[in-house]
């Protein structure tokens, strides 16, 4: 009885594995497919968060402060890290899966307004999205 139990449960975890696997994309071709969960509303009116550039966040961004980018999301850099880029410069952001806009794919080319806040630390300098708003 005890090898049955132990092959289920090792059946059940490989196919949770396959199927954890199977919901990461190879290389960077814009979010998953994938239908996302469906958002419980957000607020789309004006916003007193400052529009910036990527030179001016990494020049005078103060660790914690809320920011507005815009430009394009280059590359995907392995899991929830990804580069995103602007006339100024390129900075390494965090995106989770749930902050991309659900059933929209994002390409490299498309522009995109990434709300987020700045993370200016000793090893590392990124910026954390909570949202992305794809412009035109």
């Amino acid at each position: 009885m005890r090898a049955i139990v132990s092959t289920l449960t090792l059946a059940s975890l490989l196919a949770f594995g396959a199927t954890v696997a199977t919901a990461q994309s190879a290389g960077y071709t814009g979010p998953s497919n994938a239908p996302k969960p469906v958002a419980h509303g957000s607020y789309s009116g004006p916003s007193n968060v400052p529009l910036m550039s990527v030179k001016q966040l990494l020049d005078t961004g103060r660790d914690d402060q809320h920011a507005r980018l815009q430009g394009q999301i280059v590359s995907h850099d392995g899991g929830d890290r990804y580069t995103f880029a602007d006339a100024t410069g390129r900075i390494a952001i965090e995106i989770d899966d749930e902050d991309f806009p659900a059933g929209q794919a994002i390409s490299a080319e498309q522009r995109v307004e990434l709300l987020g806040e700045f993370d200016k630390g000793l090893r590392k300098t990124e910026f954390e999205v909570d949202r992305i708003t794809l412009l035109r």
